[in-house]
């Protein structure tokens, strides 16, 4: 996967190759030459593109692993402050805490749109399946960012009361 170092080294060639075509379409105006709005359309696509390449420096692709943590599936994302994950029910209350760190430091991040005052939260639900093929959906615990200045980056809580037992 590439990283965002390898999207910078990109942009400084893209932006030369853009420069590169401005000058070409420069010395086509000055010169009279047929093709010179195809090469300002070039140059100007050029640049399009070195900005994409640009903004792709800014956010990193990779995925922080936490040791102990279980891979998860998004459920529910408003774009705002409430995530939902589910989880598989075979999970300990010392996974759940590892994965639901996880998903905060994926999916916790500055572009999240919110009302002033609200508190992004990623909860964690499992699916419990009783006798008679009735299945309920359990929420087992959630996470929230904990205020600046906290020794700790998030709060997580753990709803032990409501922990299924496994099928």
């Amino acid at each position: 996967m590439l990283s965002p170092d390898d999207f910078l080294v990109a942009t400084q060639w893209a932006g030369l190759g853009t420069l590169a075509l401005a000058l070409l379409a420069g010395l086509a105006f000055v010169f009279k030459w047929g093709i010179r709005f195809r090469l300002v359309g070039a140059a100007g696509f050029a640049a399009v593109l070195t900005v994409g390449l640009l903004g792709l420096s800014f956010e990193p692709f990779t995925r922080i692993a936490v040791p102990g943590a279980m891979p998860y599936t998004t459920v529910y994302d408003s774009g705002a402050s409430q995530i939902v994950i589910t989880v598989p029910n075979t999970m300990g209350p010392e996974t759940l805490d590892a994965t639901l760190r996880q998903a905060a430091s994926n999916l916790f991040k500055p572009y999240r749109l919110g009302l002033p005052g609200q508190v992004a939260t990623i909860r964690a639900r499992t699916i419990a399946h009783e006798p008679g093929g009735v299945s309920k959906l359990i929420y087992l615990g959630q996470i929230q960012p904990n205020p600046k200045g906290s020794e700790e980056a998030f709060r997580v809580q753990i709803d032990r009361a409501n922990w299924p037992t496994p099928s």
